[in-house]
């Protein structure tokens, strides 16, 4: 065993970007079940049907889409549990509890999936299943940073306030993605209840969400250039330019009338807001690249030996 964990912490690093790959990944899958209107393609949880876990003819594409989203479940569960194990084998004790907790997010993500399919998708648990998709990705991401990231002292107390701020802002518009999606036309099928709000008036509120969180990511990038500091300011950019992409595309398919190619696109740009949200507020606090690593008596290499 103690080989075979030694052999997969050589892999940490690319397990790690996996992790946080197949939970953007599945956001998007997730977006296709539901803009194909096949939520309740599989009209029940855990099985299928109430004869079966396993699609079959009579539920036509619908139950094919929802039935391999489900699938891919188990595939996140695989890679979770790789990276897992190549933590362990790495004696790196903060990467193992990140990872830990990924895992046990997962099946988190299951029972919440089959409840949302039990309340016939009702769109508040729907929102819930999706906000807690982007912390996931947020916990991937904090994985990231504790394997590869610069070495850096906590930022003064401006930029990191700001930071803060965006990464709560970030929530915000997040949150009301949801709301204006539940009073959309893309509920996941046909049939399933909407929110009940004014589709114009949720979606204003949340442009304006927007507007803050982009005046915040100028703001901390102009205090993060002028105080030289580098790491902080080239990830703000970064993210500034995810939030600029990202609005445009909902203002284009807005006035598009919410064409389903643009909106996977737009969850996916969830996805890698959700990602660089985490990584901005990261790039706020200290970091060292070896205050993790615990060896037996001093002779286990830290996981840096084996990434590489």
């Amino acid at each position: 065993m103690h080989t075979l964990l030694a052999r997969l912490s050589r892999y940490l690093w690319p397990l790690a970007v996996a992790n946080l790959l197949a939970n953007i990944g599945i956001v998007v899958t997730g977006g296709a079940v539901r803009l194909t209107g096949s939520g309740l393609g599989c009209p029940t949880w855990p099985r299928c049907t109430d004869e079966s876990y396993v699609a079959h003819g009579e539920l036509g594409l619908h139950g094919a889409i929802e039935f391999g989203n489900r699938l891919l479940t188990f595939v996140l569960v695989a890679i979770a549990l790789l990276c897992f194990l190549a933590a362990l084998g790495a004696r790196h004790r903060r990467a193992t509890q990140l990872s830990l907790v990924i895992g046990l997010g997962i099946p988190l993500q299951a029972v919440i999936g089959g409840i949302t399919v039990l309340t016939d998708l009702n769109p508040w648990i729907v929102a819930g299943h999706f906000l807690l998709s982007m912390a996931m990705i947020m916990v991937c991401v904090a994985l990231l940073d504790e394997l590869r990231s610069p070495d850096r002292a906590a930022a003064p107390r401006l930029p990191r306030r700001l930071a803060w701020a965006t990464l709560a802002s970030g929530w915000v518009a997040l949150y009301l993605g949801t709301v204006v999606t539940g009073a959309g036309p893309h509920a996941g099928d046909t049939d399933s209840p909407r929110n009940g709000l004014d589709p114009a008036t949720v979606s204003q509120a949340h442009a304006i969400s927007v507007y803050v969180l982009v005046a915040l990511t100028v703001a901390l990038l102009v205090v993060a250039v002028r105080g030289g500091h580098q790491w902080l300011a080239r990830v703000t950019g970064l993210v500034l330019l995810v939030e600029v992409l990202q609005g445009v595309l909902g203002w284009v398919q807005y006035w598009l009338d919410l064409p389903v190619a643009l909106v996977a696109l737009h969850m996916l740009g969830a996805g890698l807001l959700a990602a660089g949200l985490a990584r901005l507020g990261l790039a706020v606090l200290p970091h060292a690249s070896t205050n993790e690593a615990e060896a037996d008596a001093g002779t286990q290499p830290h996981a840096a030996t084996h990434l590489g």
